[in-house]
Parts: structure tokens; sequence; C-alpha cells
């Protein structure tokens, strides 16, 4: 997608929550209401709920400990032989090339994944949403000098929307250098673009509506006016956007996961990590590789299905 073709897209979201519901329900409640009717929703949202569940008290109960290398000190496993035993009774998912049990580094890699997309999301919201929302104020409310902050700003956010997102994410990582950390800052950083252009178009739309005028013709201070009624009544689009990159931000930290920039330390369960360990055994055991694979893909789908969900219903042309 070109850098024209993602400003279009992001403007489009950030103008279809700025309308006014002419049924006298709020967007929110009229949009739950879709939601609750929507069965890509309702998927999406079972796949996160189970996804959350599993991550959260999955490893209290995982029926061996992730890191202990059980099919090697018991002789069952043999990876310079090409031996690895795949499932059984005792191991569901069989074990990996060092003998470790492969249901319970899935369940357990369920957390870091989280942990990972959540913290990479939260810091590409918070500083983009710093970026356009002074960036929308200035450009808002800010007169010629505010509309020349705007430009240095929005300039900046251009050229980071211009680079694909994974080799940007790539290039901080290799800078930073491996680590759980570095993907966390790596991937938020790739979405910091994405949350500012929302965050500012939807707050410039937001500074031209009636209550803004009532505002300033009253004497209310700028400041009071951006952070009382502006900022809040245009998270609408921030909100959807967050929960469709947090489905990109689990796909990319397994990608640079992959490529080795991730933790370094591989006995630490995560998807990203277990999938790139698996690529040398694939001819002798290819499940290493689908187990973590299709958790990921359909973690992703989760987010993506709900996020879509919820952009169609704030979007008024989409309702049905």
């Amino acid at each position: 997608m070109t850098i024209t073709g993602k400003k279009e897209r992001l403007d489009r979201l950030a103008e279809l929550v700025n309308r006014d519901d002419e049924r006298g329900v709020s967007l929110w409640q009229e949009a739950f209401r879709r939601l609750r009717r929507n069965p890509a929703a309702i998927i999406g949202a079972v796949i996160l709920a189970i996804f959350v569940l599993v991550a959260l008290i999955g490893p209290f109960f995982v029926p061996y400990e992730p890191k202990d290398t059980i099919g090697i000190r018991e002789g069952l496993v043999k990876s310079g032989q090409g031996i690895i035993p795949g499932a059984s009774a005792e191991h569901w998912f069989g074990y990996d090339h060092q003998g470790r049990d492969v249901f319970s580094r899935m369940i357990v890699g369920a957390r870091q994944t989280l942990l990972v997309g959540v913290v990479a999301t939260l810091i590409g919201l918070a500083v983009g949403a710093l970026i356009g929302g002074v960036a929308g104020a200035a450009a808002g409310l800010g007169g010629r000098w505010g509309r020349a902050v705007d430009n240095a700003l929005m300039r900046v956010i251009d050229m980071m929307l211009a680079l694909p997102s994974l080799l940007l994410a790539v290039s901080i990582a290799a800078l930073l250098g491996a680590s759980l950390q570095t993907v966390m800052i790596a991937v938020g950083m790739v979405s910091v673009p994405v949350f500012a252009r929302l965050l500012r178009v939807s707050m410039i739309a937001q500074a031209n509506s009636d209550y803004v005028l009532a505002a300033t013709s009253l004497g209310v201070r700028k400041p009071k006016i951006v952070l009382t009624h502006i900022v809040p009544n245009s998270l609408a689009p921030v909100i959807v956007q967050a929960t469709l990159t947090l489905a990109t931000a689990i796909i990319e930290a397994a990608a640079l996961s992959f490529l080795g920039l991730g933790n370094p330390d591989t006995a630490q369960p995560e998807w990203g990590v277990m999938l790139a360990d698996a690529q040398p055994y694939l001819g002798i055991r290819p499940a290493l590789a689908i187990f973590p694979a299709v958790a990921i893909i359909i973690t992703a789908l989760g987010f993506t299905l709900l996020g879509e969900a919820m952009r169609e219903a704030l979007d008024p042309k989409l309702r049905k």
C-alpha cells in the first residue's frame, strides 16, 4: 500500500466516528448493539477470550516445566540422529529438539506473546497519541504558528509511513540489539505514525464542531477545550486501530524473533522463537513449526475480526 493509500485509509477511519447518530443513541451504544449481531465480531471475541484466558492462567496448570529437557534426560529425544518423538498420551504435542514438552511451551508462550503485543501497542499508542494530539491541537486551534508545528510533525510522520513496517522494525531492532525489550520498542514505534495521524485528523474534525465554537465564545481556555472536550471525543478511531494493531504487533514480534532479533534466551517459550527453532527440524518434525504458526495466525485473526467489526459498526455507510 502506498503512502497516499495509507493516509486516505487513516483519514477515512477518523472521519467515520465524527458523525452524529440520527436516532438519538450514542455512537458507542449503537456500535455495541451491532457488534452483538455480527458473527465475525463474536468469533473474534471468542478467540481473544480463549487466548487471554490461556495466557493468564494457563501457565499455572501446565503439566511440565517448559524449560525441562525431560525427553533428553529419559533418552527419548536424539535430535542429532533425527529422533524426536511425536504426540503421546503424556505429551500431547510431543517433544521439541531439546526434549522439552511442546504443549507446555505453547501454553507458557501465549503469555509472552500477549505481553509483547500489548506492550508494543501501548508504546505505539502513547507516543503516537502524544504526537498526534500536539499536531491536532496546534492545527485546530493554534493559528498560524500552530499550523507550522503541525506541518513539521506530520512531515516526520509521513517519512515513517513511507517505510515498510517490517523494514522499520528490523532497522530499529538491529540498532538496539536483540532482546525482548527491543522487540516491544521496535514493533511499538512502527505503529506510532498510524496512531498519530488518526488522532490528529479526528481532533481537527472535532475542532470545527459547534460545541468547540461555543466553548471558545464563552472564553474557555484553549488547553482546557483540547483536554476536556476535543481529545475525549477523538479517541474512537484510535481505540479501533489499537485492536487492529494488536494483530499486527503479534505477527511482527514473531517475525523479529524468527529473524533472531528477539529474546536471546531461546529457552524462554515464545511462539516466534519456537517457530525459528523448528526450522532445522522441518523434515523430521514439521509439527514443531506448525503449532506456533497456527497459534499466531489464529490469534491475529481474532484481533483482526474484532477490529474490522468495530470499524464497520462505527461506519454509517456500512450499517445494515
